[in-house]
């Protein structure tokens, strides 16, 4: 499996449909919620398995920091470093930045997936969406 930065147009679709799959069909976000008017200022992530896209992420920056957001991946692709793979190259992209901290706003059930890459809780538990979710942060290297 292979992560790209989403630079085509259909790129950038697979990563949109990824993301309607995970938060819309699956976990009922609205579309308009979903895909917002940050989309234009930020940078997209793909993972690919061969040519079928199954998991996305999104990065900008907002207030000196990277904001890590929209991490999802395929059900049939959980649990087996999908994930970790996103992540990994989002943070490689936020290294080239002038941007010394990343912040994510995780689904409380994902803290621990976030706390093994790192990152620590730094607020008490919110509703975004109707879904459960925690502020993290972690200092980048």
């Amino acid at each position: 499996m292979k992560v790209l930065q989403a630079g085509t147009e259909n790129q950038l679709q697979d990563a949109f449909n990824i993301r309607k799959k995970v938060f819309v069909e699956e976990q009922d976000v609205p579309i308009e919620i979903e895909i917002d008017e940050h989309e234009n200022n930020s940078a997209h992530f793909v993972l690919y398995d061969e040519e079928t896209p199954v998991g996305a992420g999104r990065f900008r920056v907002l207030d000196g920091k990277g904001k890590v957001e929209r991490i999802c991946i395929l059900p049939e692709y959980r649990g087996n470093g999908a994930g970790i793979q996103i992540m990994e190259e989002i943070e490689e992209y936020a290294k080239k930045l002038p941007v010394d901290e990343l912040v994510l706003n995780a689904q409380s059930y994902a803290v621990p997936f976030y706390e093994k890459l790192g990152y620590s809780m730094i607020s008490d538990e919110f509703l975004d969406a109707g879904i459960p979710h925690r502020k993290m942060k972690k200092k980048l290297e």
